[in-house]
């Protein structure tokens, strides 16, 4: 059995396999001197992962801490999820999410039930969310959902009994990803763990309207959580309005001043942070940005900025950028695998099966 309190060894895994191209990151700044508290990550313990607003910032620092540690060490020899079946149900297409999903889960010598498309399934001929979710009950110990439909996880809920991760409900939120993210940042500035000084914290910018891109709206759920360690946020969208009413109140009791315009080019020379997006979801299409949302090599950033992106681009993010230190975003799409490793071994208790000799 794991201690309530571990820290990790040298790391032992090869480099980072996308330290060609941006920054590459040592996962060690988040554990150093820092140990896990179990009893944090054992709140996941049989839990659905459906929203940010069950995290608060010590859970997402432990995620974020044992996935550091998930990267620093090669544990796949320890079958964390042996004997444990994962259903991947994607009624919505999906590249990265599905497949760092399917990584995580198969790396820890779990086994994968993947549904890739909506059409492959009984709701292709009308069959009710209820109705596969009382299937699933029996077929497997997790399932990790997307689905076109904002009200999705709602009706899957009404009878799933097993753990549920939302990988994307319509234009409701992405959590695992605001995870992702935050794993991301956290490993830029560790001191972001604790609360900076004023002069010490962070102006980020977020691209995108939360009420139509659910990445946006995960991450800026997230950051709230940040309060300690963030100036300001500015948001850039081509919505008067890109709160609403909910996210509004949110960001009132966060106390970050938050400014809102319609054109990056407005604020981006004081970012230390930028996060966009390529697309907003609009019913059933999608709508990519125009040019006021756009960076390139001549963007007139801050030297030390950095850039995430949920990924997949489209010509919002010059590939030109890729080669240069504002890359963080190939760093936050590598680092996803092992944050979804740590909720599922955090969500299904596996923490026994890591040995001693790998954790002490």
């Amino acid at each position: 059995m794991v201690t309530d309190k571990f820290n990790p060894k040298e790391s032992t895994l090869d480099q980072d396999p996308l330290a060609s191209d941006g920054l590459n990151l040592d996962p060690q700044g988040l554990i150093e001197k820092d140990p896990i508290n179990l009893d944090e990550l054992k709140r996941l313990t049989g839990q659905s992962v459906l929203s940010v607003d069950q995290f608060d910032k010590e859970l997402v620092l432990e995620v974020c801490k044992f996935a550091a540690l998930l990267e620093s060490k090669e544990i796949a020899k320890a079958h964390p999820l042996d004997g444990k079946i994962i259903i991947t149900a994607f009624f919505e297409a999906s590249t990265r999410t599905r497949l760092s999903f399917e990584s995580a889960v198969l790396r820890l010598d779990g086994k994968i039930i993947s549904i890739p498309e909506g059409k492959s399934t009984g709701q292709a001929k009308g069959e009710s969310l209820p109705d596969i979710g009382e299937m699933f009950n029996a077929y497997a110990d997790c399932v990790v959902m997307r689905h076109t439909d904002t009200d999705a996880i709602d009706e899957i809920m009404h009878n799933l009994r097993i753990p549920l991760i939302n990988a994307g409900n319509g234009t409701g939120e992405h959590p695992t990803q605001s995870l992702a993210d935050w794993f991301a940042i956290l490993k830029w500035k560790p001191k972001l763990k604790g609360k900076l000084k004023p002069n010490d914290r962070i102006h980020l910018g977020i691209l995108g309207t939360p009420g139509s891109m659910r990445a946006v709206n995960s991450f800026l759920r997230m950051s709230l959580l940040f309060n300690d360690g963030i100036k300001k946020i500015s948001l850039i969208s081509e919505m008067a309005d890109p709160l609403g009413e909910e996210l509004a109140q949110k960001v009132k009791e966060s106390g970050i001043e938050v400014f809102i315009s319609n054109d990056i080019n407005d604020v981006v020379s004081d970012l230390d942070v930028i996060y966009m997006n390529s697309i907003a979801f609009l019913g059933d299409s999608y709508k990519s940005l125009d040019s006021r949302f756009k960076l390139d090599e001549n963007t007139k950033m801050k030297e030390d900025a950095v850039v995430l992106h949920p990924l997949a681009r489209l010509d919002e993010l010059d590939p030109m950028l890729d080669g240069t230190h504002h890359n963080l975003y190939f760093t936050q799409a590598h680092g996803a695998v092992f944050v979804r490793q740590a909720l599922f071994i955090s969500i299904l208790n596996r923490f026994d099966k890591i040995p001693k000799d790998e954790i002490q």
